[in-house]
């Protein structure tokens, strides 16, 4: 195989499952289902999302230099494309087992992420380490479905030292069948939380359903765990189960085998002091938040299992900052000065929104500015929804919030929990956000944007960046 492909064109063939109209491409260098991100030399899989469809991308997936297209059989007769084609029954179908014939040709070692809160963040952390000690593939964003696990598989190189995975949910039973795919040889729970309430109903069927992780363990896996989780019983009991040779818990509790020791934040980052087998480790990351020092140290066991150095692996973590959507944090111009923008869009649930208000509430203000927190609905909570929002009235005011606006109906619980000091503005909707927040917003503040992804608070971020580069456009 030429270094310049991941897959020759041959290759493609058996475990896509498809015959194949003109002549194989040479190879191809990636593999891609959306043409906004595609590559050239990629192959394009035109599978049928909830609002679109792949089949009707073809052209502009040629346009742009992929080097041959997956497409369905039903939808062959109709389709003139100017490069070659394999036609299978079933595109989605076909990934999976693209996916599958990648993990099978693997020869390095798999790591697999899953939890309530702090998958990418882990996983982030985990590709950050696990790097500093071979060639290391992992998820892009939070490719965590059934669409996006086969994906990260398809892509990754044969000679890889590491995979890392992350594996979501929002049903039960949606776990098992990619961790099979995956297949394991070490498997991190980060926590339990109520996240899918709406689906799964409680929070004993959430943490049976994240336990399914361990069930694709490889033989010989190690199984890693929060210790501080609600029903770590139930997970342990899961992972004894599987074919874990070891099992593995990190957290505060003095039973964790991975202890967090000390934890100190400031507006840089956190130190972290944590033993292991009776060895002490120190170091920094430069992300402040309890929740991520904590992940952290499933992080390093991860590194111990596959066989890294704990001392070197803690280092590497030292380069860790938190991604975008989940922590960033960045500094912006205003006429007159600068404010920390800390961006938490991308997600949302009573566990995650409580501690990036208590990261929130460490943010330097200048004198006689504000620490602002801008929260959308947190979604998929059931039928304790309103009261889950109402009550993060008191982590607002634990955090010395100044003000906070408030988009969505759920939200409106909370603002009107909140002392009327501390009420900026509600809306509807993040749209209403958007348009009032930006120019509100003086130099010296700290402002925290969060919500559930489908509550759109990403706009609000966007159009807070877009106001301070037009402001200090026009400063210029």
């Amino acid at each position: 195989m030429s270094g310049a492909f991941i897959w020759t064109g041959l290759n493609l063939v058996t475990p896509l499952g498809a015959r194949v109209r003109g002549r194989p491409p040479m190879g191809v260098s990636g593999v891609s289902i959306d043409t906004r991100t595609l590559a050239e030399g990629d192959l394009f899989v035109a599978i049928r999302g909830e609002k679109n469809d792949g089949h009707d991308y073809i052209q502009q997936a040629f346009e742009k230099g992929a080097a041959a297209c997956v497409i369905e059989e039903e939808r062959a007769g109709a389709i003139s494309a100017p490069g070659p084609l394999y036609i299978v029954r079933d595109a989605q179908a076909a990934l999976e087992g693209l996916g599958r014939a990648g993990r099978q040709r693997a020869q390095g070692w798999m790591v697999a992420v899953t939890g309530s809160v702090g998958k990418t963040s882990t996983k982030e952390a985990l590709r950050l380490t696990l790097s500093r000690f071979g060639a290391t593939h992992a998820a892009v964003a939070s490719y965590n479905t059934h669409w996006g696990v086969p994906l990260t598989l398809s892509r990754m190189p044969a000679d890889s030292t590491f995979g890392v995975f992350e594996i979501g949910m929002n049903h039960a039973g949606e776990i098992r069948p990619l961790a099979a795919m995956v297949r394991p040889h070490v498997a991190i729970i980060t926590a339990i939380a109520p996240v899918h309430m709406e689906n799964l109903g409680s929070l004993a069927a959430i943490a049976d359903e994240k336990a399914e992780i361990y069930s694709g363990l490889a033989p010989e896996g190690v199984a890693i765990m929060n210790a501080d989780a609600p029903f770590m019983e139930r997970l342990a009991s899961a992972a004894h189960r599987s074919a874990a040779r070891r099992v593995y818990s990190f957290g505060e509790s003095a039973d964790a085998d991975m202890q967090l020791v000390s934890f100190e934040q400031d507006a840089k980052g956190s130190s972290v002091a944590a033993s292991f087998e009776g060895r002490f480790l120190r170091y920094r990351l430069r992300a402040p938040g309890k929740h991520l020092a904590m992940n952290s140290l499933a992080v390093l066991l991860a590194a111990h299992a596959t066989g890294c150095d704990l001392e070197e692996a803690a280092e590497a973590l030292g380069q860790f900052t938190a991604p975008s959507g989940r922590g960033e944090r960045s500094e912006l111009g205003l006429p007159g000065g600068r404010f920390l923008l800390i961006d938490e869009a991308y997600n949302a649930n009573p566990a995650s929104m409580r501690a990036a208000l208590a990261v929130l509430a460490e943010a330097p203000v200048a004198v006689g500015a504000r620490r602002i927190a801008v929260l959308g609905d947190m979604l998929e909570l059931g039928p304790d929804a309103a009261k889950l929002h109402a009550d993060l009235a008191a982590a607002v005011i634990a955090a010395r919030v100044d003000l906070v606006y408030a988009a969505g109906p759920l939200m409106k619980s909370l603002f009107e929990a909140l002392p009327a000091d501390k009420k900026g503005r509600w809306a509807p909707a993040a749209a209403d956000i958007e348009s009032a927040l930006p120019g509100e917003i003086r130099a010296g503040d700290a402002v925290m944007v969060k919500g559930s992804n489908g509550s759109r608070m990403w706009s609000v971020v966007a159009a807070i960046r877009k106001h301070a580069a037009t402001q200090t456009a026009d400063e210029v």
